[in-house]
């Protein structure tokens, strides 16, 4: 089977970091992440990452003890950039080239972001790793997500979670909850359905970017759905309701 998508933004959950720990990085999961990037870069595919920082810090929950919204927002980005660093090592360690460009200038530890700059690294054939968010607080890692894969002209959003997939209702606490194999933007967002925030599916919509959500705990996975694999759920403007 031939590739399906020539490039790809992958959203990386700062708790997909994690693995089992209750806080933090686990250098396991971050090594087996980086070597199944390392396997699709191998085969051709330009690969951007969105990473987030809830593993380390939230900025909603940073604003909920107290903290003033933009200030915390601000402390979550840093913190994506931490996981960005973490990532790259990963990633170079296994003979990938990597950049970690961040929306928050920090020029001795990353690039800034320039939109051009960040095509032609992809084009070279470099893994790019977003980080810091989109630098503005009260936006968060998927509205980044969705604005940087329309900046590249990525063909797909791969959001990787720790489900396999989209659920009419969520699946610890309903057993026999549905998953969804495919669905539209407009249902995504008038169901409220959690897939990613409004702003992030909106913008999707609006530049027709696939999204598809599947289980990155499953080895294989991101190569399945880089190949046109049915796995998890797409969402997707000629997506009907399955």
């Amino acid at each position: 089977m031939g590739l399906t998508y020539q490039r790809v933004l992958l959203k990386l959950s700062g708790e997909a970091l994690m693995g089992d720990l209750a806080y933090g990085i686990d250098s396991k999961v971050v090594q087996s992440i980086a070597q199944e990037i390392s396997d699709i870069v191998a085969e051709g595919v330009e690969v951007a990452i969105v990473v987030g920082g809830g593993n380390i810090f939230r900025g909603i929950s940073g604003a909920a003890a107290g903290m003033d919204r933009a200030t915390a927002d601000y402390i979550g980005m840093i913190a994506t950039v931490m996981n960005a660093m973490t990532l790259q090592d990963a990633l170079e360690q296994g003979g990938v080239q990597t950049r970690v460009l961040t929306a928050i200038e920090m020029q001795e530890v990353a690039e800034p972001y320039i939109r051009r700059r960040a095509i032609r690294h992809l084009e070279k054939g470099r893994v790019v790793i977003f980080g810091a968010g989109s630098g503005n607080p009260f936006f968060t890692t998927d509205t980044t997500a969705a604005l940087r894969a329309a900046e590249i002209n990525a063909e797909v959003v791969f959001k990787a979670t720790k489900v396999d997939g989209v659920y009419d209702a969520d699946p610890k606490l309903k057993p026999d909850a549905r998953q969804y194999q495919s669905l539209t933007y407009s249902y995504v967002l008038n169901n409220d359905l959690r897939v990613m925030d409004t702003t992030a599916i909106a913008l999707c919509k609006d530049n027709n970017i696939p999204i598809i959500v599947f289980n990155l705990s499953v080895a294989g996975n991101i190569r399945r759905a880089v190949m046109g694999e049915s796995i998890g759920t797409i969402v997707g403007g000629s997506c009907e309701i399955t």
